[in-house]
């Protein structure tokens, strides 16, 4: 597992930043968080269920903060003091949804929106309590890691189901909470995070053609075979066994 800090290691949010910046930090960190990939202002509209032009206002807004660089056409990129303020965020969201399930029984297809609306409104004490209380959990419950408190992460080496060939065996390490349809798929058949399956090839493309477009995939787990359609087999990442 490899770890990722940001400067220095503070953990405190930005005195400056609104509800909308500290939204804006946690999803150009999360659009990029696995695969490093850039992220465009097209990008965080979709993510984000706004316009082009406000997204454009915002960042604008948050590079006079100092939270991001860009440049007209050019991908959005965290400066350090906007990765402080991005892993916060995350810190406090998977913290958060971690309670959620653990402690009052929601499920884990439930917890996201909850834990958009309560990641504003407590407390940085608040936060540090739930984490003892909760046994410095490393990993939120969709097996996506939770920062320290000196923002530190650490990510095991994953990926994505789609792209495994058949034959190999994996472990199930984090699904994506944007595709609802995986979550409640793999809960419905007892797929838990952590689970040892065997990945056949079900039709579809080589998973050598990149992005495996429109590929399939079967996986044979503890309770029998699984048929998973693209979509739900590239929102879970995966460690791979052997194969």
């Amino acid at each position: 597992m490899s770890p990722r800090t940001s400067d220095q290691g503070r953990s405190t949010r930005a005195s400056s930043a609104t509800t909308s910046v500290e939204d804006y930090a946690k999803t150009i960190y999360g659009l990029s968080e696995w695969d490093g990939a850039a992220v465009t202002a097209s990008d965080l509209a979709r993510a984000l269920g706004v316009s082009n032009p406000s997204v454009s206002t915002m960042v604008r807004k948050m590079a006079e903060l100092g939270l991001v660089e860009h440049q007209p056409y050019a991908p959005v990129e965290l400066t350090e003091e906007g990765r402080r303020l991005a892993l916060a965020m995350v810190r406090r969201h998977r913290l958060i949804e971690t309670w959620l399930v653990r402690e009052l029984g929601y499920g884990w297809d439930e917890v996201h929106q909850e834990a958009e609306r309560l990641e504003h409104a407590v407390t940085d004490l608040f936060i540090e309590r739930l984490d003892v209380r909760l046994g410095y959990p490393r990993v939120d419950p969709h097996g996506d890691p939770i920062p320290s408190p000196e923002l530190v992460t650490y990510y095991p080496e994953t990926v994505l189901l789609c792209r495994v060939g058949s034959g190999g065996r994996v472990r199930l390490e984090q699904v994506d909470d944007g595709v609802p349809q995986a979550l409640q798929l793999l809960q419905a058949q007892r797929l838990a995070l952590g689970s040892s399956v065997e990945v056949r090839d079900a039709g579809g493309r080589d998973p050598a053609g990149g992005d495996a477009a429109g590929r399939e995939v079967i996986v044979v787990g503890p309770h029998g075979d699984l048929r998973l359609p693209h979509d739900v087999a590239h929102a879970v990442r995966v460690c791979v066994l052997d194969g």
